[in-house]
């Protein structure tokens, strides 16, 4: 199937599976993949490693601004896709942990921080060919997104995934811990001031809660094909 050069915008909650939708698109259409959240997560274990951010949430927004004016914050294909780097640290593995999890949505409420991600996601889309996926894509980054997807499952098959990611990782989380983690941020998300989290009046929804990842892909095929027109 020819796609045409377009943006395409997924938003949605928490831990329904945005990241591992949008790679799998990218890989079926060769489009360039990249990871909004990543770039969150990366400012957000800056934060941290630097005693920028402390246990109750606080930030020093100074020092945080100032970071940001030379902090080298950026993507490197490392053959298995594209890995978020510091500098030359790959911090792939450490901005996944429930640790940087529980912090990242203060950390991307600043207003400053959302303008220094922004800035790389427009650079990379100006290319066209792109997929992102974040919790402002089709509505803040890119609102002129050809196709925008708004992706939801219910908390509880959220909960569980994101579980089974963890102890995938070596970790020992608590179910009740991730459950709660995920509702603290889908309210933080959904009533911050800037670029809250919301579904686009002109994104498709997509309920994957008991869908296989075939299954969605098919379905965003078909949306393409219905959208533009396209026979196979």
């Amino acid at each position: 199937m020819q796609i045409p050069d377009i943006i395409i915008a997924v938003d949605g909650y928490s831990s329904t599976g945005k990241s591992t939708f949008a790679k799998l698109v990218a890989s079926e259409f060769s489009f360039l993949y990249l990871d909004s959240g990543a770039l969150y997560r990366g400012v957000t274990l800056y934060a941290q490693e630097h005693g920028i951010i402390s246990e109750d949430n606080s930030i020093d927004e100074p020092a945080l601004r100032q970071a940001l004016a030379t902090l080298d914050l950026h993507f490197e294909d490392c053959g298995g896709g594209s890995h978020l780097f510091i500098g030359d640290r790959c911090v792939e593995k450490e901005i996944r942990t429930l640790g940087v999890s529980s912090q990242v949505s203060p950390i991307s409420a600043v207003g400053f921080v959302r303008e220094f991600v922004d800035s790389k996601l427009h650079e990379a889309g100006s290319r066209k060919r792109v997929i992102m996926d974040g919790r402002d894509i089709g509505t803040t980054v890119f609102p002129e997104a050809e196709v925008k997807v708004f992706i939801t499952a219910t908390p509880e098959v959220r909960a569980r995934r994101r579980f089974d990611e963890l102890n995938a990782k070596g970790e020992n989380p608590v179910l009740e811990d991730v459950m709660k983690n995920l509702i603290e941020r889908d309210y933080i998300d959904s009533h911050r001031e800037v670029s809250p989290l919301r579904r686009a009046d002109d994104a498709f929804v997509l309920d994957n809660s008991d869908m296989t990842l075939k299954e969605e892909v098919v379905w965003i095929k078909g949306l393409i094909q219905g959208r533009f027109g396209i026979l196979e």
